[in-house]
């Protein structure tokens, strides 16, 4: 596809903001509450230099790995995983970053001593939007506290690249803190814009499972009893815990504030995960293979709720092997090594998802729909190696089901929120 707005429209968007941040003079990320964080074209698109690059970067319709120095990584993992040097589980020693990340702490740990003892200027990741907690904001965080404050995941849309200028702005290295198509992005970015490219001291991926829509929150909070999502002045969907709450904080007709939540099992796995974005039922990477180091939850150890979190971390580069020993030398991270199989056990739905991806991306293009282009990702031999008859049928029924109900082979527009601003 030749166009951002033709990306968008046959539902190969990510909604990581790449495209704004390297067009900024004719696209404009949004708010759609049932299809995620979009690029809205102002006007007609303009086949300009700018333009061409932000297609070219855009992780949605294509992903390729590299095989320069896959040589130094686990060969048993490089197939399913993609790189990976090392395997540590831990979580970050500062006990209230522990307990407010999502799982152990160690992306906002890695973070704070980035910035407190490494010299770098920020980290650039998302939070909660300000004014409205239901959206998500791009924010750069120069303190451990700002980092606190803003720590926890948000099973939401979310656009950091959209804000990747900051980073070149930045008079020292900086942190990109995103999920794994936001990494991708930033990855293939940084090949245009030397100064990006020099200015990204560290990459870290957050394990990713799909992004819900706009839509998804508001469902979880109906189903909490909170109709008005404006009277939400504080939404957090983890942390405070492993794995933590889904809470919100809502303020009543006599501006008394009242906090409700809802565990982490029901809001994710009874409401949020149905609504995630087509663009992530085809995604090949879930685990950040394209950051330097990527951290998700290790599921093999599940939490009782009371558990203190922890981390799985995945040393994906050697500048991001170079940086966790300074860590771990440091003191701001508690590791332990874990054994290779640690990622599969930790991630098994992930690995599933990706054994049947080849035949969801051929079913797509027999239907007559769009389908992104990925290399060096293994995956037809992954299909026809590791999963059984049964399993290849379903791959190819259930996806063509869901061509037909979601209407696939047509394009759809960006419909902006009302509340957009």
């Amino acid at each position: 596809m030749k166009t951002i707005a033709q990306i968008s429209e046959n539902h190969l968007c990510c909604g990581c903001g790449v495209c704004s941040y390297l067009d900024p003079q004719q696209i404009q990320m949004v708010d759609d509450l049932d299809q995620g964080r979009r690029p809205l074209m102002q006007g007609p698109p303009q086949m300009t230099d700018a333009h061409r690059q932000a297609v070219n970067a855009c992780p949605g319709q294509s992903l390729a790995h590299d095989s320069a120095g896959q040589e130094e990584v686990i060969q048993e993992l490089l197939p399913n995983w993609g790189p990976v040097l090392e395997i540590w589980q831990g979580h970050a020693t500062d006990s209230q970053i522990r307990f407010a990340g999502s799982s152990g702490g160690v992306a906002t740990a890695l973070a704070a001593f980035a910035i407190e003892q490494m010299g770098f200027a920020g980290a650039l990741h998302i939070a909660a939007r300000s004014d409205r907690p239901i959206f998500n904001e791009t924010v750069f965080s120069t303190s451990r506290d700002q980092l606190l404050e803003r720590t926890g995941s948000r099973y939401s849309p979310a656009s950091p690249c959209d804000k990747l200028h900051w980073i070149e702005e930045a008079t020292a290295p900086c942190v990109f803190i995103g999920k794994p198509c936001d990494v991708a992005a930033t990855f293939k970015a940084r090949k245009v814009r030397p100064k990006l490219d020099q200015n990204l001291g560290l990459t870290i991926g957050i394990f990713c499972a799909g992004t819900p829509t706009t839509r998804g929150t508001l469902e979880t909070l109906k189903a909490m009893g909170i109709d008005d999502p404006d009277s939400v002045k504080s939404l957090r969907y983890r942390g405070n815990g492993w794995p933590g709450n889904f809470t919100a904080e809502v303020q009543g007709e006599n501006g008394s504030i009242e906090t409700k939540e809802i565990s982490y099992q029901d809001s994710w796995g009874k409401t949020l995960q149905k609504h995630r974005q087509w663009r992530c039922y085809i995604c090949p990477d879930h685990t950040g293979e394209f950051a330097d180091i990527a951290v998700g939850d290790p599921w093999h150890n599940p939490p009782d709720g009371e558990t203190p979190g922890r981390s799985l971390v995945v040393v994906r580069s050697q500048r991001g092997k170079a940086f966790l020993e300074a860590a771990v030398q440091a003191g701001v991270v508690t590791l332990e090594r874990s054994e290779p199989k640690a990622i599969e056990l930790a991630q098994p739905y992930l690995r599933d998802g990706r054994k049947i991806l080849w035949p969801r991306l051929m079913t797509l293009r027999v239907m007559g729909a769009y389908a992104p282009s990925f290399t060096g990702f293994n995956l037809f031999r992954d299909w026809m190696q590791n999963t059984s008859l049964l399993e290849k049928l379903h791959s190819i029924v259930s996806t063509a089901k869901r061509v037909i109900s979601k209407r696939l082979y047509r394009g759809r527009p960006v419909t902006p929120t009302k509340t957009e601003t």
